[in-house]
């Protein structure tokens, strides 16, 4: 077995696992148990080993960092713009 096989094995799964987060965050809308910050550095990360596959040219990571990628990113939208929806307006009640 290649490599190269190994990693995209490796890469499809891994990828795939964001998947069912992103339905089913897009379906509910709730985004409560979702870290804003945890989500943040992840996206930069994923973002960084992105570009380190580029310079390597190591197709495996660039596909899957490519795709994981465009899903965290999903995810941090759908935060910002959900998140907002349902927060309470500050201050005392009247």
């Amino acid at each position: 077995m290649s490599t190269d096989w190994v990693g995209y094995l490796a890469a499809s799964l891994t990828t795939c696992s964001f998947v069912p987060q992103v339905w089913h965050t897009f379906r509910t809308r709730d985004v409560g148990g979702i870290s804003l910050g945890m989500y943040s550095v992840f996206t930069v990360g994923v973002g960084l080993w992105l570009a380190y596959g580029v310079l390597l040219r190591a197709w495996p990571i660039v596909l899957a960092n490519g795709v994981t990628l465009s899903l965290a990113l999903c995810i941090v939208a759908m935060k910002l713009r959900f998140g907002r929806a349902r927060q309470p307006a500050s201050g005392p009640s009247r």
